[in-house]
C-alpha cells in the first residue's frame, strides 16, 4: 500500500486540531510541537485541507485553524484525498501498465484491496477517533509534555 507520510501526517495533524479546538483556533506552531512534524510541511498540508473545505484558518494574533465542519462529518478518506495521497496497492498506481504497457495477473486484487482500505477509512471519522480511549491517553500524554516544554527554565549567564 502507498500511504505516505503525506497522508499520515494529515491525518495526525488534523485528529490533533480536532482533539485541542475547543471552539478557538489552534495554531500550526502547537501542532507541530505536540506532533513533531515540521511547521513548514504542516502549512503546505493545511492550505491543501483548507482549500479542499476540511478547515479554516483564522489570520492574527490568537490565529489558527478550525475544522470546517464537525467531526462527525469528517472521514480519514476524504482528509487523505486531500491531500492528494492515494491509496494504493498496486505496483502500477492503478493504471493497468504493470507489465511493459500490460496488466498483471493479479492487478485486479490490489485494486480491489486498494478500494476496499478507502472504503474502510471513509467509514471512520475523527469524531470516532476522538472518542477512542488510546487516542484520548495518548492526546493527554502529548499535552503534558508539550507543557513541560514550555515551562522548563531558560539559563541565564552573565
Amino acid at each position: 500500500m502507498r500511504l505516505t507520510t503525506k497522508g499520515r501526517y494529515a491525518v495526525t495533524a488534523i485528529l490533533d486540531l480536532a482533539l485541542h479546538g475547543d471552539g478557538s483556533p489552534i495554531s500550526l506552531a502547537d501542532i507541530s510541537t505536540r506532533q513533531d512534524i515540521s511547521l513548514s510541511y504542516l502549512e503546505q498540508l493545511f492550505a491543501r485541507l483548507r482549500r479542499q473545505g476540511l478547515v479554516t484558518s483564522v489570520r492574527g494574533p490568537g490565529g489558527g485553524y478550525l475544522l470546517a465542519r464537525a467531526p462527525g462529518d469528517i472521514s480519514v478518506a476524504s482528509i487523505i484525498d486531500a491531500v492528494n495521497e492515494s491509496i494504493d496497492a498496486t505496483r502500477c498506481q492503478g493504471t493497468g501498465d504493470c507489465q511493459q504497457g500490460t496488466t498483471c495477473l493479479t492487478h485486479h486484487l490490489w485494486s480491489d484491496l486498494s478500494d476496499a482500505i478507502h472504503d474502510f477509512l471513509e467509514r471512520i471519522t475523527l469524531e470516532e477517533l476522538i472518542h477512542r480511549h488510546e487516542v484520548q491517553r495518548i492526546a493527554s500524554q502529548q499535552h503534558d509534555s508539550a507543557n513541560q516544554i514550555a515551562v522548563l527554565p531558560v539559563a541565564h549567564t552573565s
